[in-house]
């Protein structure tokens, strides 16, 4: 029989790049979760494997309906959980707490529940966030796993509770869970959301004519350590299958520092435009800021022998480059 590896979130920028990861890499069966609503962008290269049941399928299920998660279980019998799903936006937490907090940690809850409910033995990966550090005082940078949590947002409240939840059940039941705590991990596919991504959108948006050439900014002064998210997916695989710990968490991310300002600076010295003005969009502005992610890798590294190879510079073309193809088809994009 095949092993079967189970993906909430499938449908997110991670969850699709893990999913390429595993085809081209295991002989797996690869069952991504998703809601019946969310959006197959990501995923829309996979359609016609997905369509044969070569070696990939779909379950529907909600973290919020726990009924549906015991369902997508009884049917998929996992070996392996990577639990990716989330509402995975810190911006929008600061409008949306209740729902932020409900999917991420009850809703972590109600998966993890349900595995030991229905007494299956998966290997879990679940993921939080370097989030959950919020404000680091300098002293304690770079930051390591036992660094204390200061969360700056509904998010990343929500993370603390979910890399909890985590623990909990590895402690509990003896349930093979491990979490997670990547720091910021970025490439094609990333949501427009977040600082890098709406950067290499409104560049690619000001080469097509589409947008004046200014892009629009909130907080360009906070650090930031960058991953590519193809890197950060190997790094998941090798945490479930390099020797698992019950009860094991990590700080995971990359070896490039720089502030949000050198990204945005980066970018545009990679665009075609020259004459870029940089403009402060009060909307885009956190009420608190986490200013300080630099992390501490090498719990990880020492456990599995993961280490980046992507280098910042291919991770930011790239990213521009996801851009100008989707603006070449679809046109105009939201203004976030």
């Amino acid at each position: 029989m095949h092993i079967k590896a189970l993906i909430t979130g499938m449908t997110g920028m991670v969850g699709s790049h893990l999913a390429d990861f595993l085809l081209d890499n295991t002989n797996w069966d690869i069952y991504g979760m998703q809601r019946w609503r969310s959006p197959l962008d990501n995923i829309s290269h996979l359609m016609e494997r997905i369509n044969h049941k070569d070696r990939i399928f779909i379950e529907y299920g909600d973290l919020n309906d726990q009924a549906s998660l015991i369902k997508v279980l009884r049917s998929v019998k996992p070996d392996y959980i990577f639990h990716l799903a989330a509402q995975s936006y810190p911006l929008t937490s600061f409008t949306a707490p209740v729902d932020t907090l409900n999917t991420n940690i009850l809703g972590t809850c109600r998966l993890l529940e349900s595995v030991h409910l229905l007494e299956q033995t998966p290997v879990i990966h679940v993921c939080a966030s370097s989030e959950v550090f919020g404000r680091v005082p300098k002293e304690k940078v770079p930051i390591n796993e036992e660094c204390s949590f200061h969360p700056a947002s509904p998010y990343a409240i929500s993370k603390v509770g979910t890399d909890l939840v985590g623990r909990y059940y590895a402690e509990a039941y003896d349930m093979m869970v491990m979490t997670t705590r990547m720091f910021t991990h970025t490439g094609p596919r990333r949501g427009d959301v977040f600082h890098e991504s709406t950067f290499a959108k409104q560049i690619a948006m000001i080469e097509a004519g589409l947008q004046k050439p200014e892009v629009k900014v909130g907080n360009l002064d906070s650090l930031r350590t960058y991953a590519d998210v193809r890197d950060a997916v190997r790094a998941y695989y090798m945490l479930v299958t390099v020797n698992p710990e019950r009860g094991a968490y990590y700080n995971i991310g990359g070896t490039y520092t720089c502030t949000v300002g050198d990204t945005l600076n980066t970018l545009i010295s990679h665009s075609t435009q020259k004459d870029i003005q940089i403009v402060t969009d009060p909307e885009r502005l956190r009420p608190i800021d986490a200013d300080l992610q630099i992390p501490d890798c090498s719990k990880f590294t020492a456990h599995t022998g993961w280490k980046p190879e992507i280098p910042y510079e291919k991770t930011m073309d790239d990213l521009l480059e996801y851009w100008r193809q989707k603006i070449r088809v679809m046109g105009t994009y939201l203004d976030r």
